[in-house]
């Protein structure tokens, strides 16, 4: 195992457009943190260009959005996109919010990850996150 693989699975939880929001966010980076994850809260308010630049400083395994606002068909094509620009595919796109299942389907199609409608239990997102990375990390 090589030195890589044993760092703890960094991710990055954010809240993406006007959506001011963040229980949640709060709620899924306190039960990763707990989970032994290392996770980054950018915040509210970040734009998809502010996402990826914060996740490729940090290294991270994987980004986390949380929205709420309706606006996952804009968010996640823009991140997935600016993630395969800045070579950053091996990293994971995940995330959860108010988002329809055939929208959710979508979303998958294009290279997003699994994504959680509310409810949804934090120990489900923990393990989805370990085992993703456990079989992409490089």
């Amino acid at each position: 195992m090589n030195n890589d693989q044993k760092r703890p699975v960094r991710v990055l939880v954010a809240k993406v457009g006007l959506d001011g929001h963040d229980r949640g966010a709060k709620v899924i980076a306190t039960s990763l943190r707990d989970a032994g994850m290392e996770v980054i809260y950018t915040g509210l308010r970040q734009t998809p260009e502010m996402v990826v630049s914060a996740a490729l400083q940090e290294d991270v395994d994987a980004i986390g959005i949380s929205i709420l606002s309706g606006a996952h068909m804009t968010v996640f094509p823009r991140v997935i996109g600016l993630m395969k620009e800045k070579g950053l595919g091996d990293v994971l796109l995940t995330g959860g919010g108010i988002i329809p299942a055939e929208d959710m389907e979508e979303l998958n199609k294009l290279g997003v990850g699994k994504l959680f409608a509310p409810g949804a239990h934090t120990s489900e997102v923990a393990t989805y996150i370990q085992e993703w990375v456990a079989t992409h990390r490089r």
